[in-house]
């Protein structure tokens, strides 16, 4: 049995229009991140034959597949629930996000300033990658992480609550080479309730984790 499945979409293909057109949430989740989870189980049953056998040749190889298709499953996973047709907006206690609102605000000096942050990362980001928002245990403060690849520049120990895909598959066909108007149109969608949720449950579970002194 597989270790990972493909989840289904928390809407259907056109919940996202004008802001994302039907086509590319279709081939964006049914083949891309679909290929993400099939590269993570099909690379751990090639580490379970290397175990087997005693044979570590490919070992460098695995283990950085296994990172990238792994780290591309999950940030999709979050990057669907991160989105809705009913979003936007700026996080207000008047809406049940204040704690999260308060955190952006302590984090970043003001919401603007976390939104100009996060749009510059997500759309400067060299090649393919995301920009994301995460929760940093040690300093218990939002950070903005520049994410090459899916694995690539994070800080580790970090928790990922809001992820903007800047891969060229999130966006190309609708805008094409406008990268910064795809990230610019992104914050018409986010789902500030979904990201407060895992704000809260990455708090929740600060305590859990190794912090360093």
């Amino acid at each position: 049995m597989a270790t990972y499945t493909l989840p289904e979409l928390p809407y259907d293909y056109a919940a996202l229009e004008p802001v994302i057109n039907p086509q590319i949430i279709e081939l964006h989740h049914d083949k891309h991140h679909a290929a993400y989870v099939k590269g993570a189980n099909d690379t751990l049953e090639q580490l379970e034959e290397a175990r087997d056998k005693g044979a570590w040749g490919a070992i460098n190889g695995l283990q950085k597949n296994l990172a990238f298709h792994l780290s591309g499953h999950i940030l999709h996973s979050i990057y669907w629930h991160n989105m809705t047709g009913d979003g936007g907006g700026e996080p207000l206690a008047a809406d049940g996000v204040g704690d999260l609102a308060d955190a952006i605000a302590e984090s970043f000096g003001s919401y603007a300033g976390f939104k100009s942050q996060l749009t510059k990362a997500a759309a400067t980001t060299q090649g393919s990658g995301w920009g994301v928002l995460a929760y940093e245990p040690v300093s218990g403060k939002l950070i903005v992480e520049q994410v090459y690849d899916h694995q690539g520049n994070v800080g580790q120990g970090s928790v990922p609550i809001l992820v903007f895909d800047a891969w060229e598959h999130a966006f190309y066909l609708q805008y094409k080479n406008q990268k910064v108007d795809f990230i610019e149109a992104m914050w018409q969608v986010v789902n500030w309730q979904d990201v407060a949720k895992r704000y809260a449950a990455a708090k929740e579970r600060a305590d859990v984790l190794l912090l360093a002194p």
